[in-house]
């Protein structure tokens, strides 16, 4: 069984999310700010870390942050609803998950299970499987031609799926709207702007959680777009 780490300075919190995950058999490890967070993630191996925003030393955002200059497991943030913009900046570097306090400890474990289902049977085969590609919590399977983001099914049209897939095939790199029209549609690119906008836009609804702030589908002003390396 998975081995998950509870981080939050309130110690009621932590205790209340380790009562409910051991009745589900994980093994837990608890920190209450980040840089005992960071810690034990150095010592032990973790799968999944779940990790309040205000915390003394080290909050959950800079912890956040740190982990993913050399760690890939799942990240559930804690938030109160006053740290919205906290939460999605959380998302954007990073997380892959917020929920929001007060919460349903249920609720909580169900993602829990979700998040660790992806880890483990996609992002743990992409090194094997050559149709399988992983971005954070974006995962496109060009066998079954199957998206989901953070273990959700997203529904996308044909050119939806064939923009996405060019993107995510070449990770950080740009690729101009000529580029992309060109490669999609075969042909040249004569009054492309406003087709490829369209589809982008279209697709951002479907796979960011605030599309206005992408965490994955990204603009390169005058440029093109680009799927961010994560």
């Amino acid at each position: 069984m998975a081995n998950i780490l509870i981080c939050d300075d309130d110690k009621e919190i932590v205790e209340a999310i380790e009562i409910y995950l051991l009745q589900e058999g994980y093994q837990i490890y608890k920190a209450y700010d980040g840089e005992q967070a960071i810690e034990v993630l150095k010592q032990e191996d973790i799968q999944l870390l779940i990790i309040d925003i205000m915390m003394p030393k080290l909050d959950g955002i800079h912890a956040t942050l740190k982990i993913r200059e050399y760690s890939s497991i799942p990240i559930i943030i804690l938030s109160a609803k006053s740290e919205d913009a906290d939460k999605i900046l959380g998302l954007n570097i990073g997380a892959d998950d917020y929920v929001t306090k007060p919460f349903n400890p249920l609720e909580l474990v169900a993602r829990v299970k979700s998040h660790l289902r992806r880890y483990t049977s996609l992002g743990n085969l992409n090194t094997e499987n050559n149709a399988l590609f992983v971005v954070g919590g974006l995962c496109m399977n060009d066998d079954t031609k199957e998206v989901t983001v953070d273990g959700e099914a997203v529904r996308l049209t044909p050119i939806e799926y064939n923009i996405l897939l060019l993107l995510v095939k070449n990770q950080g790199r740009v690729f101009s709207i000529n580029q992309i029209y060109e490669s999609i549609w075969n042909e040249d690119a004569i009054g492309a702007d406003n087709t490829v906008a369209v589809h982008i836009r279209h697709i951002r609804e479907k796979i960011e959680i605030n599309p206005k702030e992408p965490r994955y589908l990204k603009v390169v002003w005058g440029v093109g777009y680009k799927i961010e390396k994560q």
